[in-house]
């Protein structure tokens, strides 16, 4: 190594002890930490991990909590990252090209079936409405994209949770931000498993009398569903040119399928 080399390693040692920040250091340390365990550590982990003592984890832990980056899995002491520092860190590309490549999509369903359609994926305890299309009509019908739904009264939530491997639902649940969810998930739990049955889910809306949703899921690498497509299936009365809703779920299903491929 010439001299040249060894003054560089030097100044940048120098610079590292110089703009040391020790509280940073345990805040990265832990979410460091945390980026490794898919099921989580409790605090005790934590700190057995970090070889720190547990008043210098316990505040940062909370902060990191307040502040979104981590949450506690159904409520406990056990701590798992969020997806923040992921969108915070990439702008969240992928759901920007999903969003980019089923707008075209969706346009074309909402043109060719007359019928609205609306992406929702999983954030913060909620389905989020992220796409929407609606036919070019002189009346519409459509969910408010940022729109947030609950999980467990809408087809695009419960569609959402059936498609979740059952052995891992609670943990990622946890990762969405939901807590303390057991007894929803065990009062919903047989028609959770009619829908993944099925491979869809249809029933009238809790929202809007007269509309039936009709919800697929979005499948991910991983097999398990990563956003839902949802139809509010309206009826047209005197229409003689009406798409039957059999028809309309195979588009559907058929768009969610169109999805699930662009993602892989």
């Amino acid at each position: 190594m010439d001299q040249q080399s060894r003054n560089t390693i030097t100044d940048m040692a120098s610079a590292e002890e110089r703009y040391r920040a020790p509280a940073l250091d345990k805040g990265l340390d832990i979410l460091e930490v945390l980026s490794t365990q898919a099921r989580g550590l409790t605090r005790t982990e934590i700190v057995k991990e970090l070889g720190l003592n547990a008043s210098q984890i316990y505040r940062m832990l909370e902060r990191l909590v307040a502040r979104g980056y981590v949450c506690r899995l159904d409520g406990g002491d056990r701590y798992a990252l969020t997806m923040k520092l992921f969108l915070l860190g990439n702008g969240h590309p992928p759901l920007r090209r999903l969003i980019a490549q089923a707008q075209p999509m969706m346009d074309d369903f909402a043109g060719e079936l007359r019928q609205s359609c609306h992406l929702v994926v999983p954030e913060q305890g909620h389905g989020i409405i992220v796409a929407q299309a609606s036919p070019v009509d002189h009346w519409e019908f459509r969910a408010r994209v940022g729109a947030q739904l609950d999980l467990f009264t809408t087809g695009s939530g419960l569609t959402l949770l059936a498609f979740q491997h059952p052995d891992r639902v609670q943990e990622t649940l946890g990762l969405w931000g939901v807590s303390g969810a057991a007894q929803q998930l065990e009062g919903a739990a047989p028609h959770l498993a009619e829908v993944r049955a099925r491979g869809y889910r249809i029933g009238p809306s809790r929202q809007a009398v007269g509309v039936t949703d009709l919800s697929a899921p979005v499948f991910g690498p991983a097999g398990e569903a990563v956003a839902t497509i949802t139809c509010a299936y309206i009826e047209h009365p005197g229409d003689t040119h009406a798409v039957q809703r059999e028809t309309t779920l195979t588009r559907l299903l058929t768009l969610a399928a169109d999805l699930a491929l662009n993602i892989g």
